[in-house]
């Protein structure tokens, strides 16, 4: 009968480590996240200025995807528990996943360049918006061709 309550004990620890675990991820993410939305106001009241630093956007910017790069990460590591497991069971998951990213890009530069091509029937002729309107004249009553 002790040993039932030895193991329910360890459990019960096992438990609490856990919450701890969730707690602190929860701090971490929240931290993160609020550090990612003053970035973003930052950006907001840069842009509103009458001339916006273009490389201070753009390196806010780039803070901002690597900070919800880390947060991604980091629940996946935590929420999937995926920092418990083997490296090369980390790799298989996460190279897939990070070709993901490339997939994004790849069907964006892809739809563009199909949108382009559809608006010139693939080359064949100017973009719509640089092609002249024709006018027609007008004939007047009274008037021969």
């Amino acid at each position: 009968m002790s040993a039932i309550t030895t193991t329910h004990e360890a459990g019960a620890g096992h438990g609490a480590a856990q919450v701890k675990r969730i707690w602190k991820a929860f701090w971490i993410l929240l931290v993160i996240t609020i550090i990612e939305l003053i970035l973003g106001l930052t950006i907001y009241f840069i842009d509103k200025q009458a001339n916006p630093s273009e490389t201070m956007i753009h390196f806010l910017k780039g803070v901002i995807i690597i900070l919800s790069l880390a947060k991604a990460f980091y629940i996946i590591s935590i929420f999937m528990h995926m920092g418990d497991e083997i490296r090369n069971f980390i790799m298989s998951v996460a190279i897939p996943a990070t070709l993901f990213i490339w997939f994004i890009f790849a069907f964006l530069f892809d739809g563009n360049s199909f949108k382009n091509l559809r608006n010139t029937d693939a080359g064949s002729h100017p973009a719509i918006e640089n092609v002249q309107p024709h006018t027609v004249p007008v004939i007047k009553e009274g008037e021969k061709n």
